[in-house]
């Protein structure tokens, strides 16, 4: 089977690499793994994997590319994965890689030692990976795949560490970036955030002795399972015959939670910190109204990120909101081959103009961010055929400046269009009579962060925007990459 293809005109979006879940102690966890992974499939769309361990049985897997929904909804597929222990996993690889991918890079990844064997998920990225794998060859380990989350189970393989648990931790104290992970020995199954807390991670409870793990809250509705509460950065913890334990492998830390979880990679739906991502969204809406009032006749989103913040722009500003363009629900996988035609055709295979509710109005579009800035200009060119009397743009987030190196897939630099011009320069390239962007104090207002950002001390992951990235990238700056100036000082003393 050949490797999913992505929508040709999906490069202008950013996207979450990875979504991991796993149950213990239910009948037939790898069906609860199914539909979990099922509820997290925004976070991964290329492949999924999962693993299982039954008494009788031992370890089974199941890696496959293409959608949850097409995979692991077939009896005679998940007949082979018994037990009441699984962990899963749902990918989407980086830009560039799609046709070059392997089976072999889709996790979950599993390890056989000498106490049990382990399989992991891994949502993140880590940053001096290319120096680890080096080193790992170079005493010995043979990689089975390109993915940088294969380290960990060399570097556990490597442990002296007396069971799993304890080898883990080993192998995550050696690695820098962002790291969710989930992991299944025989009887346990193991969660942990890197000590920043960059990727999400949520414990919900089944039952009387059932447990999950997974990326978002959204994952807990779709099997009824209870929210206890997030995962702590830094924090892991191991679920056996129906108990919680928890430590702190890296000492203490202070939180810096992706912000762009908030605008765009979560479900709406989900709760993060307490907080709902749909009203987040609503009330990042309300600053843009209020940073970047203009007089139009109507406030449409781009769907459907952009729904809940041109809500919140529509219920600020006092224009009335309209789905003044429609997004096709249909297609699938199977439609898309990707010639030059189709390329030609760009969003207009996704999106379409609703005419009747356009023609001659000064329309405001919400949309989540500005990435290369190639899709925007097509939407305009889209609204202005239907008959606008005038576009306007407000984005749902900063500047999309730096590229993140935790587990996003976001463009090199010199492909962003806010690293390359200044706002007015990009309204100009895009062709609106207006752009604007929420500011960054604006965003974490929106948050919940009544102050706004803290300079010194911010309160969340905003490399993406502001430069400030809280771990050095180092296999990015091996191969060249540039920080911004004082960036390199300010991680040397945090360190500190």
């Amino acid at each position: 089977m050949q490797p999913f293809l992505a929508h040709p005109f999906d490069s202008d979006r950013l996207h979450e690499e990875c979504g991991i879940f796993g149950a213990i102690g239910v009948a037939d966890a790898s069906n609860f793994v199914a539909l979990g992974l099922h509820a997290l499939q925004h976070r991964g769309q290329e492949a999924g994997g999962i693993v299982s361990h039954d008494a009788d049985q031992g370890f089974n897997s199941a890696h496959r590319f293409g959608y949850v929904r097409d995979n692991f909804t077939k009896a005679d597929v998940m007949a082979t994965l018994p037990g009441p222990l699984a962990i899963g996993h749902v990918r989407y690889s980086t830009a560039g890689s799609k046709a070059n991918t392997a089976i072999r890079d889709v996790q979950p990844f599993f390890g056989e030692f000498h106490m049990g064997g382990c399989a992991i998920a891994h949502n993140g990225n880590i940053t001096n990976a290319a120096a680890l794998r080096r080193e790992l060859i170079e005493r010995g380990s043979i990689f089975q795949s390109s993915s940088d989350s294969e380290c960990i189970i060399h570097l556990m393989a490597r442990s002296i560490q007396r069971n799993i648990p304890e080898r883990m931790k080993d192998a995550l104290r050696r690695i820098e970036g962002a790291f969710s992970v989930i992991a299944m020995t025989r009887t346990k199954l193991i969660g942990v955030r890197d000590p920043l807390g960059v990727r999400p991670l949520v414990l919900g409870r089944v039952g009387d002795d059932g447990f999950v793990l997974a990326s978002e809250t959204c994952a807990l509705d779709i099997i009824g399972a209870e929210f206890v509460r997030e995962v702590e950065p830094g924090e892991m913890v191991v679920i056996s015959k129906g108990k919680v334990q928890t430590s702190r492998p890296f000492g203490p830390s202070q939180g810096r939670f992706c912000i762009f979880e908030h605008v765009y990679f979560s479900r709406p739906d989900s709760i993060i910190s307490g907080r709902s991502v749909y009203e987040t969204r609503r009330q990042i809406g309300v600053e843009l109204a209020r940073e970047a009032p203009i007089e139009a006749d109507l406030v449409c989103p781009v769907p459907d990120s952009g729904t809940p913040a041109a809500i919140g722009f529509a219920q600020e500003s006092g224009i009335p909101y309209g789905m003044g363009i429609i997004r096709n629900q249909y297609m699938g996988r199977t439609f898309i081959e990707p010639t030059d035609q189709i390329r030609n055709m760009g969003v207009r295979l996704k999106l379409n103009v609703n005419r009747a509710l356009i023609r001659g109005k000064r329309v405001v579009l919400v949309d989540d961010s500005v990435v290369r800035g190639t899709t925007s200009r097509k939407i305009k060119d889209m609204i202005m055929d239907a008959g606008a009397a005038e576009v306007h743009f407000r984005i749902a987030s900063p500047p999309t400046a730096w590229p993140c190196f935790y587990g996003v897939d976001t463009p090199d630099r010199d492909k962003l269009l806010a690293a390359q011009m200044t706002p007015e320069e990009m309204r100009e390239w895009i062709g609106v009579d207006s752009l604007s962007f929420v500011s960054l104090d604006g965003l974490y207002r929106a948050v919940g962060e009544a102050g706004g950002r803290n300079a010194k001390c911010p309160q969340y992951c905003d490399a993406c925007f502001s430069g400030d990235y809280p771990v050095a990238p180092f296999d990015q700056l091996e191969r060249g990459f540039r920080m911004k100036p004082g960036s390199e000082t300010a991680l040397n003393e945090a360190a500190e």
